[in-house]
């Protein structure tokens, strides 16, 4: 499994003119794409970590697992549609957090994936705190807080590496593929 496999997915949905409309859509049409795409591995949703031995990461299911005989692979999916931008940013960087602890617990490779339909989650004209991550770098690392709520600024995540964000259009959306 490679990121390229996940590009991929995209020019379908594109080439085929399949509707993606939420989260659950694009959990379901990546899974049935991977299974015709890589029909040697088994493909499943929701599958807990427990049942791979792992036990303490900030998530416990994994959106799609891609399970092979000696590797295996996590995706995590964000389609979010109901604004709540710094939120749902964060979210997207729990979810690099889970993807590097699931490659530090033996997984070959793992990826976090965002699909989005609002600008402000890309560009704006306040690129400070959890949107400089996503409109300005563009590089999520370090010690990244919480941006709402009770933990506003205590609360936080650690993110190992770095990694890149690169939006890359789909129609009048847009989307990126971290590979960890």
């Amino acid at each position: 499994m490679e990121s390229k496999h996940l590009e991929q997915f995209f020019e379908y949905i594109t080439a085929q003119n399949i509707e993606v409309y939420n989260e659950f859509s694009l959990q379901h049409e990546l899974g049935i794409f991977l299974r015709t795409t890589l029909p040697q591995y088994k493909i499943q949703f929701e599958r807990n970590v427990s049942y791979f031995g792992i036990s303490e990461t900030v998530k416990k299911e994994i959106d799609i697992s891609i399970v092979g005989d000696k590797d295996r692979y996590a995706v995590e999916l964000k389609y979010p549609t109901n604004g709540q931008y710094p939120e749902q940013l964060y979210s997207f960087v729990k979810d690099i957090k889970f993807m590097e602890q699931l490659k530090e617990q033996g997984f070959s490779k793992t990826f976090s994936v965002a699909l989005v339909g609002d600008r402000p989650f890309y560009e704006g004209r306040d690129n400070s705190g959890i949107y400089d991550f996503f409109r300005e770098s563009r590089i999520v690392r370090g010690r990244i807080y919480k941006p709402t709520g009770q933990l506003k600024n205590s609360g936080f995540i650690e993110i190992a590496g770095e990694y890149p964000i690169s939006w890359r259009l789909l129609g009048d959306r847009r989307y990126f593929i971290v590979e960890i």
